[in-house]
């Protein structure tokens, strides 16, 4: 039986949900939160950065801001099971010691075991580069204009055991124009992205969405 949704508490200003946010390449989504939390006071702010390699481009956005911030790569000299399990116990720890109530996943690239899923279930966010269900998985771009469809988007949802499956908190549109390739969909749904992700967690963590939404 699958885990539960359990959310995190409703926070405010005085008592700011302790956010996580992993990454994996150049952190241009969390850029965009840590903007958004600094711009005036928010009821998030975000404790630790940790990317899957240690030579993460986006690493640098959470020292720059004086965040607790680390590369956590894959352990070598395992079977790959015991590598994924391994490497989520060492990011586990480093939660639990950071006080972390909530996980955002920004251009995190590691498909997360139900095992560490079940832990976070409900406090673990993602935002996928499409309007999901469709062209879940890592090439949302390409499935996207492979299938020429006009619109695409992103999507802000709850993850859960499955890969872009869980509940849909957010979404929003994208056109595709004639002329476009991957690397040009990409920059503007990005630019999407940057918006909407910071706008969700906002009203994620102040108690905006309940388990009555989520079905």
């Amino acid at each position: 039986m699958e885990a539960p949704f359990v959310l995190p508490r409703a926070a405010s200003i005085e008592e700011p949900l302790r956010l996580a946010v992993l990454i994996s390449g150049g952190g241009s989504g969390l850029s965009s939160l840590l903007s958004f939390q600094s711009s005036k006071p928010r009821c998030h702010r975000t404790v630790l950065v940790i990317a899957d390699s240690e030579n993460a481009g986006g690493l640098e956005h959470g020292r720059g801001a004086g965040i607790t911030t680390m590369g956590i790569p894959l352990p070598k000299g395992r079977q790959s099971t015991q590598r994924r399990l391994a490497h989520e116990s060492m990011i586990l720890r480093q939660l639990k010691s950071s006080g972390v109530e909530l996980v955002v996943l920004s251009g995190y690239m590691r498909i997360l075991t139900p095992s560490f899923v079940a832990i976070w279930k409900g406090r673990l966010l993602n935002i996928h580069p499409s309007l999901l269900p469709d062209f879940p998985g890592a090439h949302a771009h390409r499935d996207a204009l492979a299938a020429g469809v006009q619109t695409t988007g992103c999507t802000v949802h709850l993850v859960d055991e499955g890969v872009d499956s869980g509940p849909i908190l957010a979404q929003r549109e994208v056109p595709i124009l004639p002329d476009d390739d991957e690397e040009s969909l990409q920059d503007r749904v990005k630019k999407v992205e940057h918006t909407l992700y910071p706008e969700i967690i906002d009203l994620f963590c102040s108690g905006g969405v309940s388990l009555e939404v989520l079905g």
